[in-house]
Parts: C-alpha cells; sequence; structure tokens
C-alpha cells in the first residue's frame, strides 16, 4: 500500500518516540491531526522528549495514552467477535444504511462519496454482490486537495478498489483557500466518488435507483 509521504515522515517520528509537538514544529501539521492519525499506536518518548518536559508527568502521560491504546484495541477485537459474520440480507442492510447516508438522493443518479477506504470498499462490495453490478457500471472520481499527492493517491485508490484504470474518470483538486484550512492534511487520499452507469441497461441505472429509494422507504416508514 503506498501511503502518503507527509504521513509516513510523521509516523517514522512517532514511532522514534518524539511528541506530537515536536512532529508539529518538524512537519508542520496539526497537533489534532497527528492525535486522529496516532491515536491507537503505542508510544514511548525517546531522550528528546523526555528533557523537553518533566519526567514525571510524561511518564503519567505515556501511561494514560497506552491505557486508551490497549482499551482500543479491545473493544476493536470485542467488536469484531459480537459482529460475526455478515449474512446476504446483513449486507444487504448494511448497504442500504451506507447509500441512506452518504448516497445520492435526487437526480435519479446512484452515487456515494466518502473519505474511508473501507467505506468505499463496502460500497463497491454491496453495488455487486446486492445490486448485480460489475466492474463496467462502477466508475470512480478522486476528490484532492493541493497538499495531496496526486499520483500517489490515484494508485491508493486502484489498489484499494481493484477497479481498472480506465474506470478512473477526471480527478478535481480543490483549491478554495478557505476549504484549504479545514482538509488541509487531513485527508491523505482525498475522496472518493462511485458513480454508477448502466451501458444502456435501464434495470442497472433509472430502474436500479428507484428501486434503492423503495428499500429506503421501507426502512425509513419503519423508523
Amino acid at each position: 500500500m503506498i501511503i502518503n509521504s507527509l504521513y509516513k515522515d510523521a509516523q517514522a517520528l512517532r514511532d522514534a518516540g518524539y511528541s506530537y509537538n515536536m512532529i508539529s514544529e518538524e512537519l508542520g501539521i496539526a497537533k489534532s491531526t497527528l492525535s486522529n492519525w496516532f491515536k491507537d499506536r503505542p508510544f514511548k518518548p525517546n531522550s528528546a522528549v523526555i528533557k523537553r518536559i518533566q519526567l514525571g508527568p510524561m511518564k503519567s502521560a505515556e501511561k494514560k495514552h497506552n491505557k486508551k491504546v490497549s482499551e482500543i484495541e479491545y473493544f476493536n477485537q470485542l467488536g469484531i467477535q459480537e459482529v460475526g459474520s455478515l449474512t446476504q440480507r446483513d449486507l444487504w442492510l448494511l448497504g442500504l444504511g451506507l447509500y441512506i447516508g452518504e448516497g445520492t438522493k435526487s437526480h435519479e443518479m446512484i452515487r456515494i462519496i466518502n473519505a474511508n477506504p473501507a467505506v468505499i470498499k463496502l460500497a463497491i462490495k454491496w453495488f455487486k454482490e446486492v445490486c448485480g453490478l460489475s466492474n463496467e457500471n462502477i466508475t470512480i472520481a478522486i476528490h484532492l486537495y493541493p497538499d495531496n499527492n496526486v499520483k500517489q493517491c490515484l494508485n491508493f485508490w486502484h489498489n484499494i478498489t481493484g477497479l481498472p484504470r480506465n474506470n478512473f474518470r477526471k480527478t478535481q483538486i480543490d483549491r478554495r483557500t478557505n476549504k484549504l484550512r479545514i482538509k488541509n492534511k487531513k485527508l491523505p487520499y482525498g475522496t472518493a466518488n462511485l458513480s454508477i452507469i448502466s451501458r444502456g441497461n435501464v434495470d442497472k441505472g433509472v430502474r436500479l435507483c428507484r428501486r434503492i429509494h423503495g428499500w429506503m422507504n421501507g426502512v425509513l416508514s419503519q423508523a
């Protein structure tokens, strides 16, 4: 898996025992972003960090952090056990819930947009196994920001989705300065936009769209 170079540099410094403050000063990444990236990664301060702050508070912070990491791992494993194996009906409803939250609801288009690779993989699985679509019906467009490496991001989504290169549409780069302050360095691979094309088969186009809306009504009418 090709990793965004900035993330890779930050990960190397974190594994070498540097604090969020020091990594932020070195790479210009917000501490909140670093915390989000490495919240579940064990941490042991190096000598430079220990010299920078008092040893006592650092030990306490290290203990609290590692306790948090252990608890996150415990609940991750517990969650896997509690969910168990998904049935076909589970997949149907899970993908439907995803579409209710992230899918296009108008213009009789079928589209899901998300930045989480696991969510995009789930959407593709749902489109194929529940909706009866194939690669030829699924297109993908990547929405990026100026700090993203276009080639690395396209390779990343190609590896994640397994979609052929010719399924990728034109990459969009959002250069609005007001958006940059919010998204800068927070989406290392940008956002993926999955769209469905019928290839002349209405059952895989407008009728499928109407069918999905019928499923949504069936669920939401019982809420």
